[in-house]
């Protein structure tokens, strides 16, 4: 079983959805990073479940800790250690359906590879896991602003409501985006796209959708091809967060429909004479190296599994054909709580390969 992530910077999450805690740890950070409690507390109450009635109304305070490798509020380059405790766990509601499969989700496919694993609220395989990755993307994020990487996610689609993406550069953006609660930068969709998640939830149904993630100041350079190129880690990256179902990179999909001629990104001279690209159809990634430009992606994530409604399914103890009514607390949508994620994991992808690009230094203290 595979729980690391990275290769400079790396990032071990440990724990399950009802089990005591759940956490991460944090290695190859360089030290003298400036990194508060509160800065780590900040991005897992984005996270956390019951910030509003389009979540899942389990009460957990994602209080975290830091229980090694950041001392005066500075990282001392040793491994970080960050710990959240489970305060509200209720694995009654799984005793009943423990052997009934939920459609959608992966209880028969880990139970036939390992065996015996943790089946309460889907153990490992449970959403819950991400609390380490938001945690170290925390830290990530703090180390890429120190050299100027900004990144932001929002929601572009929940079910059928769409929006247009926003400017990067706008300066109120994030503030916009934290204004509602489904974590969208088009004010003039939110609503829709909240109704759209309450009108599910009130079907005892659910809904995806698509979550935009941007990284500005990324420099040239990132990324190690052939086989490590920067648009694969963040594919990588994404695919690993529970129900993501595609990514796109710059254009996406619909660049394929288009000639070169039309898809290509000219090269121009800027004000300061600098290169850059006139469109950004690469999504700031060419030959599977940063080229300057933002780098954009698209996560596509399928409706929650979990609905409260009846499905068919096979009772796996009597091999015979069941029915399940999938009972507890679970999100309609994924959308509005996987934006830190995402945000997280492109994060850990970027400080990575800022540290094997070799523009890290050893010590953020000695500069």
């Amino acid at each position: 079983m595979s729980s690391t992530f990275g290769s400079a910077f790396r990032v071990t999450t440990w724990g399950e959805s009802h089990g005591r805690s759940v956490g991460c740890v944090l290695d190859g950070c360089p030290a003298g990073v400036e990194i508060a409690r509160d800065e780590i507390q900040k991005q897992l109450d984005r996270r956390r479940p019951g910030q509003s009635k389009l979540t899942t109304p389990r009460g957990e305070p994602d209080s975290v800790e830091i229980l090694s490798g950041v001392f005066e509020d500075k990282t001392i380059g040793t491994p970080i250690g960050l710990l959240v405790y489970n305060k509200d766990t209720d694995s009654s509601k799984y005793e009943e359906i423990r052997n009934k499969p939920r459609p959608g989700h992966a209880d028969y496919t880990w139970k036939e590879k390992f065996g015996h694993y943790d089946w309460r609220g889907g153990g490992r395989a449970s959403a819950r896991e991400t609390v380490g990755r938001v945690a170290a993307g925390a830290v990530a994020q703090k180390m890429l602003a120190t050299l100027g990487i900004r990144i932001v996610a929002y929601t572009t689609r929940i079910g059928p409501v769409t929006c247009e993406s926003p400017d990067p550069s706008d300066p109120e953006l994030s503030e916009r985006i934290e204004s509602n609660p489904v974590r969208t930068a088009d004010l003039a969709v939110a609503d829709q796209m909240a109704e759209a998640i309450a009108d599910a939830r009130k079907d005892k149904d659910s809904v995806g959708g698509v979550i935009e993630v941007v990284a500005t100041g990324v420099p040239i350079g990132l990324g190690e091809p052939v086989f490590e190129k920067l648009d694969a880690a963040i594919a990588h990256a994404m695919m690993a967060i529970p129900a993501t179902k595609g990514v796109e990179i710059g254009g996406g999909f619909p660049v394929c429909s288009l000639r070169g001629s039309q898809s290509n990104d000219v090269w121009e001279l800027d004000d300061d004479g600098e290169m850059r690209t006139r469109t950004n159809n690469a999504g700031g990634i060419l030959g599977g190296i940063s080229n300057g430009m933002p780098i954009v992606a698209r996560i596509g994530f399928k409706p929650v599994s979990s609905i409260p409604r009846s499905q068919e399914t096979v009772d796996i103890a009597k091999m015979e054909a069941a029915n399940i009514e999938v009972k507890g607390r679970h999100d309609p949508c994924v959308l509005p709580r996987a934006v830190p994620i995402v945000e997280s994991m492109l994060a850990l992808v970027l400080a990575d390969h800022a540290i094997i690009q070799g523009i890290v230094p050893r010590s953020f203290a000695k500069e």
